[in-house]
């Protein structure tokens, strides 16, 4: 298989519970959580926020997995939630993760989520997002995406 050929069939429904990496980063000064929601261990799709107990949202450090749960609520509206399980054992569910971003960095992120879900190889996302070139702090957070993603690289990234 040629390497810009699809590595993956596309999964067009969006299943309704997904396995979840925490990735934690830093945008200039500020730390920022990436949520990478996982469909049979490859990423499929990723959600990022400030960690912040105000604006954001704010985890125990030793959370670095979890679930997203996509909600469907009664107006049709939807909404994805992530779930962990504390050190006692207890489920915490924090609730809507896309409330918890900024507006475009949101939109950037279902673009990337899009290229992960129909199946570009993941060295070709990390080689994209890298490429981005974009304004006003945006560029170390696609940085920090980047990193986010390249843990998941079967082989070694070229320039």
């Amino acid at each position: 298989m040629s390497d810009i050929e699809q590595t993956t069939t596309p999964v067009e429904k969006r299943p309704d519970v997904l396995e979840c990496d925490v990735v934690r980063f830093q945008n200039e000064k500020e730390k920022w959580l990436a949520f990478v929601g996982l469909l049979d261990g490859r990423p499929y799709e990723i959600f990022t926020g400030l960690q912040d107990d105000e604006e954001g949202m704010i985890l125990p450090k030793s959370v670095n997995t979890g679930k997203i749960i996509k909600c469907v609520l009664p107006d049709g509206t939807k909404r994805y939630d992530f779930q962990f399980v504390n050190k006692r054992g207890y489920k915490t569910t924090m609730e809507g993760l896309s409330g918890k971003f900024k507006k475009e960095y949101w939109n950037y992120a279902k673009l990337i989520s899009g290229v992960l879900r129909y199946g570009m190889p993941i060295e070709h996302v990390v080689k994209l997002v890298s490429s981005l070139d974009m304004d006003g702090g945006i560029d170390t957070w696609a940085n920090g995406v980047a990193r986010a993603l390249k843990k998941y690289c079967t082989t070694a990234i070229s320039e």
